[in-house]
């Protein structure tokens, strides 16, 4: 090894991620490493520049970064000796978002990614320095303990606010899938996937996807006599495909088997189904990628026969969550990925319970509320559910309504079991009162939604997040038109939803200090979730329902869409979707800690940061309550 490379490695080998790597490897990036001279004021990259084949290391000066912002050019950070920047050619294929400029004369180190991807790649160590620092933007330099951060993201979070994570270890699919036409006899393409040990074949026209046919097609339709296997293959294929781009991340390819319930992703040109095929993603590539890879926890939970293995994985999906949150994974990802698992533990306790008694006598829906109806249950909190069955005659209903009550005291036993405590207040399908008909929770709605104060001793605001689980789409869209066909115009019905978001203690005094609990087992700790949490909760359910936003239940995202539905307060709604973000992480923290819910938060144990992190979360809370008190007439309630 020369003396340049040398010396390039002994610098190297003094900051983080390159301090895990032994000098032999250090020795090899070294010698690949290019030398840049910059002067002072002089551009590295600007934005929309195509990207680089390598990302950049600053062994000596400064150089700023920059991103456009309300039309002026703003400095984002500065890097100095020791940081990393430039890795957007980790994440994306588009230009750089940024630009990076010298602010005095400096010496830049160009490292090829082509050289360092392998020793991402087969050391966790520095995937996970990497991994963290593109999520959080921030790494630390040399003395990890006592230097500042220096932002290393070529992606702009506060410009577009995009926090789905990237994960960037190479995702590796069949480039070589079975392609066959439309028309081939189903037998053939049986014996072809055998022979290859393939368990797909790719249905073209044209060289593009039209359809896929799996193992599991070919097991269910033709194995069971559905089809005889002399059929042309289109007559078994699912269709249409879910195309991905190349470089798809595993984040984004989880989501998106899960939310498609597929298997399969097909690879295509341009990411849709009308270019041409580049091969196929199974969800077996990713448990490659990911050992704890949700899709297979999905799985698991489908083949669980008892409620023990059922609080096994729900253990495993507490463990995912901590270990997300601590490799600083955003938030919005981990909870759909969260929001998932346990809608399947739910549909398998539901399942199970079904076995058991027989087939239901009825359709029906299985809907969860509250926290879990807005897919914002990352911590093992109490169960909200109500039970819907379909209209039957009147001579059957006793019969129905006693099957569907054992069916929903069979399932909520089942999930108490798995961790999920019963509701203090009993809102759960087990319940005669949240287990009916249809018309009768038509009623139901209406009656509350019409005369909220003559029923207010038992309307929950809960009751209006709601996500089916199990069952028909259609019932849960009966209930979504009642809602908001009773929501227009409804000045009565939002005066006491509006009064009840005000309702809520306040979580500072006049001098803006923490109130805490003045007795009591939580004495002196501070309650996050009802005096910081369910105020905006119950401000964004408010605005979600006067705004017509059908279908949205999640707290960060209705107050993401109404930014976009009422753009004159746009500025609050995101200031509270921020805010809901940093206090859920706050209590889920809490409550990992001291495996419990997270409610009361013991401040004593919180940085001086922290605290302030927590206390400026709080503040577009009164912007939200003012904007309550000027959009509503709330006289009645009062």
């Amino acid at each position: 090894m020369n003396s340049i490379a040398e010396h390039i490695a002994d610098f190297l080998k003094e900051y983080a991620p390159f301090d895990h790597l032994t000098f032999q490897e250090l020795s090899e990036i070294a010698l690949n490493i290019r030398v840049l001279n910059l002067e002072k004021n002089k551009s590295l990259f600007q934005i929309n520049d195509p990207l680089h084949d390598c990302f950049y290391m600053v062994a000596s000066g400064l150089i700023n970064l920059y991103a456009i912002a309300d039309a002026e050019e703003n400095i984002l950070n500065k890097c100095h000796e020791g940081a990393i920047f430039g890795l957007r050619p980790f994440f994306a294929k588009n230009n750089y978002m940024m630009t990076a400029k010298a602010r005095e004369e400096s010496i830049v180190y160009a490292i090829p990614i082509a050289v360092f991807r392998p020793f991402v790649a087969n050391n966790e160590a520095v995937l996970d320095f990497l991994l963290e620092n593109f999520a959080t933007n921030t790494h630390h330099t040399k003395g990890n303990e006592n230097l500042g951060k220096n932002l290393i993201s070529d992606t702009v979070f506060y410009s577009d606010q995009k926090t789905e994570m990237q994960l960037f270890q190479a995702l590796s699919y069949n480039s070589s899938p079975i392609i066959v036409t439309a028309n081939a006899i189903v037998k053939d393409v049986a014996q072809l996937m055998a022979e290859t040990l393939i368990n797909s074949a790719i249905v073209c026209e044209n060289n593009m996807p039209i359809g896929i046919v799996t193992h599991t097609d070919m097991s269910s339709k033709i194995a069971t006599g559905r089809y005889p296997n002399t059929v042309s293959i289109d007559t078994i294929m699912s269709s249409p495909i879910i195309a991905v781009i190349e470089n798809v991340s595993l984040a984004e390819a989880q989501l998106l088997m899960l939310k498609n319930n597929v298997t399969h992703l097909c690879v295509t040109l341009d990411g849709t189904n009308k270019s041409v095929i580049k091969g196929v993603i199974s969800e077996h590539d990713l448990v490659i990628a990911q050992a704890n890879n949700p899709g297979v926890l999905i799985k698991e939970i489908k083949r669980s026969k008892t409620s023990k293995e059922l609080k096994q994985i729900r253990i495993r999906l507490a463990d995912l969550i901590q270990n997300s949150i601590f490799k600083n994974i955003p938030l919005t990802h981990i909870n759909n990925i969260a929001s998932e698992i346990n809608f399947a533990i739910i549909k398998r306790a539901v399942e199970l319970s079904i076995l058991d008694l027989g087939s239901p006598p009825a359709r029906f829906a299985w809907l969860s509320i509250g926290s879990q109806g807005r897919k914002e249950q990352l911590l093992l909190t109490d169960q909200d559910s109500i039970l819907i069955f379909e209209d039957v005659p009147a001579e059957k209903y006793r019969e129905v309504k006693d099957y569907f009550l054992k069916l929903g005291k069979k399932t909520t036993q089942t999930l108490e079991k798995v961790g999920y405590e019963l509701c203090q207040n009993g809102h759960m399908g087990s319940n005669m009162h949240w287990c009916k008909s249809l018309t009768d929770w038509v009623k139901q709605y209406d009656a509350w939604m019409n005369t909220p104060g003559e029923n207010s001793n038992e309307l929950s605001s809960i009751f209006f997040d709601y996500e089916l689980v199990v069952g028909e789409q259609k019932i849960e869209d009966a209930i979504s038109s009642v809602v908001f066909r009773n929501a227009k115009n409804n000045a009565l019905f939002f005066d006491f939803l509006g009064n009840d978001a005000l309702r809520k203690h306040s979580p500072l005094s006049f001098f803006k200090k923490f109130i805490v609990e003045e007795e009591g087992p939580f004495k002196d700790m501070f309650d996050i979730k009802t005096r910081a949490l369910m105020p905006l909760v119950d401000g964004a359910r408010l605005f979600a329902l006067s705004n017509d936003l059908i279908g949205i239940n999640n707290t960060y995202v209705r107050f993401k869409q109404l930014a976009i539905s009422d753009p004159k307060h746009a500025e609050i709604y995101l200031n509270c979707a921020e805010a809901f973000l940093t206090l859920t992480k706050f209590r889920t923290l809490e409550g990992l800690k001291n495996d419990n819910s997270g409610q009361y938060i013991n401040l004593d144990e919180l940085s001086k940061i922290d605290k302030e992190k927590l206390k400026n979360a709080l503040a577009p809370m009164k912007e939200l309550e003012e904007l309550i008190k000027n959009k509503f007439q709330l006289t009645q309630f009062s």
